[in-house]
């Protein structure tokens, strides 16, 4: 019979580190949102695009290089509906 680690040593027990209160006063790391502080700017039409093709590609398993970056830059500067095909066919390839 092979001995484990288990079967030797002082009795460990199990500890659930999401049950720890010590993180101040709660268990989140970070704090709520506040929808109050929030910046009321609207993000370029062309930046939300790279943005949504650069989210496209990481889900398809493609994450961009920073060598796609010119290509990237192109394509977002295409029409909406150009990028709109282009992301349903990377959602596609799932």
């Amino acid at each position: 019979m092979t001995a484990t680690a288990f079967e030797y040593g002082p009795n460990h027990a199990f500890v659930d580190p999401c049950a720890v209160d010590d993180l101040g006063g709660g268990d989140y790391l970070l704090p709520p949102p506040r929808p109050a502080g929030r910046l009321h700017t609207a993000i370029d039409p062309r930046d939300r695009r790279r943005l949504e093709l650069h989210a496209a590609l990481t889900a398809a398993g493609i994450p961009p290089r920073p060598e796609d970056r010119e290509a990237i830059e192109s394509l977002s500067a295409l029409s909406g509906s150009v990028n709109s095909t282009i992301q349903r066919w990377l959602h596609h390839t799932l």
